[in-house]
């Protein structure tokens, strides 16, 4: 039977993320792939949430395994709460809602406020999990080309001159996918913008721990007086992604909205998982596994920009990131990357196109996104070797 015709308008010019499905092709273990955002997997304290698995469900299984409330197990709830104090980011009357990852807590804020055909100024490139589900709720999304220290906001201006904005959406720090970072400038500019031009911010921060070099920049919502920033976090970067847990810290008002939509969503975030990572916390020092992962990524990282240096050909560009997961490579214009991308693949590396992280993702785009986290340096000098053979063939010189 074909159910294109039964479907509804909101989904039926989505298009499966590119990330997502990368992922099929990691059923070949020769594949290399550059492409993904996930952890290094030598970080997953698996021993120790396992033993903290068992314990739950042997010594407080109704807990774990009955509906719990929708605003977030009460002492997880405390240990997010925490961590974004810690950085600045919960204001005199604020609350915070546990979300089954950051990506539900950034659709449920869009589905609460975003009304169909309201305008979402977003960074280009950006998050495409974000990019879709702004689609999937109707709102139209206004690109904002990027600097090297962020958002251009001299041409967001210029957009917000003539176009009413309703909402922007942002990654300030090392962004996904370019891994740029905002500065402390455009920060406080930033929420000058949105009190003069009335517009709503989700601050979207799932990797700020992850800072490898250079200086610590406080987050856009820290900033804030008047309660214009919704500030998302996660931690899938700093305990596991496969846990699903995020937060959203807002005034409560818009708490109050989102926790309404939530119940219609999942109910509640599985409180097992909240369990678990609440009781991780109260016995181990994620502070040093962090700390941890920030000395893997930054050598990783480094080793993958030398490599690059090396194997790459002439005219291809790419940030320096100093935290986060991503590099973001530009070659000359006119280079087809998704002929690149196909020659890659059968040179058994993968990465993803750019196009997947723009507004428009029919138009020819001469970037992609590499990652650096998950593969083991051997194979990131193996993986990026093919890569640079693979864009020898489509670069002119």
């Amino acid at each position: 039977m074909d159910y294109e015709k039964y479907l509804s308008a909101r989904v039926k010019t989505l298009k499966a993320s590119a990330i997502r499905e990368m992922f099929k092709l990691m059923a070949d273990p020769e594949i290399i792939s550059l492409a993904g955002g996930s952890p290094d997997p030598s970080l997953f304290p698996a021993k120790e949430l396992a033993q903290i698995a068992q314990e739950i469900l042997t010594e407080n299984p109704v807990c774990a395994l009955q509906y719990g409330t929708t605003d977030g197990y009460a002492p997880f709830k405390e240990v997010a709460t925490g961590r974004a104090a810690k950085v600045g980011c919960v204001a005199e009357g604020d609350k915070i809602i546990i979300t089954t990852g950051e990506q539900q807590a950034i659709d449920l804020a869009l589905k609460s406020f975003v009304n169909d055909g309201e305008n979402v100024a977003v960074e280009e490139p950006s998050f495409v999990g974000t990019l879709n589900s702004i689609r999937a709720h109707n709102g139209k999304l206004v690109p904002v080309p990027m600097d090297s220290d962020g958002m251009n906001l001299e041409k967001f201006e210029e957009i917000l001159n003539g176009t009413k904005i309703k909402m922007l959406y942002t990654i300030p720090t090392f962004q996904n996918p370019s891994g740029i970072t905002m500065s402390a400038e455009k920060r406080k500019k930033l929420i000058d913008l949105a009190e003069k031009y009335d517009f709503l911010i989700i601050e979207d921060n799932p990797y700020g721990d992850l800072r490898f070099a250079g200086e610590d920049v406080p987050p856009v919502k820290s900033f804030d007086k008047m309660g214009r920033v919704f500030y998302c976090s996660s931690f899938s970067k700093i305990l596991s992604p496969g846990m699903r847990l995020g937060y959203i810290v807002a005034p409560a008002d818009v708490i109050d909205r989102i926790e309404i939509a939530k119940q219609a969503n999942d109910v509640h975030t599985p409180v097992l998982t909240q369990m678990m990572a609440a009781e991780y916390v109260k016995r181990y020092d994620i502070e040093a596994n962090i700390a941890k992962a920030r000395e893997i990524y930054g050598r990783k990282c480094s080793f993958m920009l030398s490599c690059m240096e090396k194997y790459f050909p002439d005219g291809v560009t790419w940030t320096t990131p100093e935290g986060g997961l991503f590099i973001w490579c530009t070659a000359p214009a006119g280079t087809d990357i998704q002929a690149v991308l196909m020659e890659a693949i059968k040179n058994k590396v993968a990465f993803v196109a750019g196009n997947s992280f723009m507004v428009d993702q029919d138009k020819p785009c001469s970037s992609f996104r590499l990652n650096y986290s998950t593969m083991p340096e051997e194979k990131i000098e193996k993986g990026i070797k093919a890569l640079g053979e693979s864009l020898s063939k489509f670069v002119k010189q």
